[in-house]
């Protein structure tokens, strides 16, 4: 089976400042995250480095054939890394690029990735709702943004606030640029109240839904996540399984499972057809992000088995 993951991060450095407070390495997989130390990357990577080569190995031992890199503010910008991994990688990964939206400016700064040749651009949404006022996604800088972007065939990855707050913004969106294709991330924050109002938004022909987290969201049930099952199955009677992407926000969610368990366990459930796993792990994504003939890295036998 074709797998494409289409929620992942990547980083040289991860240096970040969110609502005050600082994101910075700590050794042996660890970050001082926002005035706590917590466990970032698995601790087998002691320099803080999370590298498309380690992310390639761990893909090629799932058996994973291509992943979407995308961003988030608590990671800091990534533009200049990530340009240079798709160069390096071009069938591997789509990468997307990221402005300073907390600020306003970022319509040059989301010129300038156009002219850098991004094909897409992440707005971590949920991030915005500021103290000093909250930047909405149907504002006039962002309209422009997202203008230049239909014009240019580009993708919106989007990461909502939880529950309904920011989907009459997005529904405005969409109907002002009905070619502007649309990611929603995070499967809508599954686990928060309002979640499939998110969801819903994937009844409009240019919207998509992925999934990377929802092991997170689900970690206190843990694997094999049966309420994630029961919720992807839930969102394809609502919206279609058409409109649905598997994705693991690698690296931080195997810290707690390894890479394959992420996806292992929407193949081993009985509530999705072989048919409807075959689109929702790889043919979806295939298909939207433009990845060309994907070759199946091949399994090589554990040493323990």
């Amino acid at each position: 089976m074709l797998i494409i993951d289409a929620h992942s991060h990547l980083w040289l450095r991860q240096e970040a400042v969110v609502d005050g407070k600082e994101i910075r390495p700590l050794p042996n997989g660890r970050s001082m995250f926002m005035g706590t130390e917590v466990q970032m990357l698995p601790p087998f990577l002691i320099d803080g480095r999370n590298t498309a080569e380690v992310f390639l190995s761990n893909m090629d031992y799932a058996q994973v054939s291509a992943a979407v890199v995308t961003q988030e503010f608590i990671d800091g910008l990534q533009n200049d890394y990530l340009e240079q991994v798709e160069l390096r990688y071009p069938e591997r990964f789509f990468v997307f690029g990221m402005c300073e939206f907390r600020k306003p400016g970022f319509l040059a700064e989301a010129e300038e990735l156009v002219g850098r040749g991004f094909r897409g651009i992440k707005i971590p949404a949920a991030r915005l709702l500021l103290p000093q006022g909250r930047v909405r996604l149907d504002g006039p800088e962002m309209m422009e943004m997202f203008r230049l972007m239909e014009d240019r065939d580009m993708i919106l990855h989007v990461e909502l606030a939880d529950g309904d707050l920011q989907v009459a913004e997005m529904e405005a969106v969409i109907a002002a640029f009905p070619r502007l294709r649309i990611v929603i991330g995070h499967f809508g924050m599954v686990t928060r109240p309002g979640w499939m109002e998110q969801i819903r938004l994937a009844r409009h022909p240019n919207v998509y839904v992925e999934c990377g987290g929802i092991t997170w969201l689900f970690n206190d049930e843990f694997y094999p996540f049966p309420s994630a099952v029961q919720a992807i199955r839930e969102a394809a009677d609502e919206v279609g399984v058409d409109k649905l992407m598997w994705g693991s926000d690698y690296p931080r969610t195997i810290t707690a499972i390894t890479y394959k368990m992420s996806y292992d366990f929407i193949v081993k459930n009985p509530f999705l057809t072989d048919e409807e796993k075959a689109k929702f792990l790889g043919e979806n994504a295939r298909r939207l992000f433009g990845f060309g003939d994907l070759p199946i890295p091949r399994r090589v036998k554990n040493m323990s088995e």
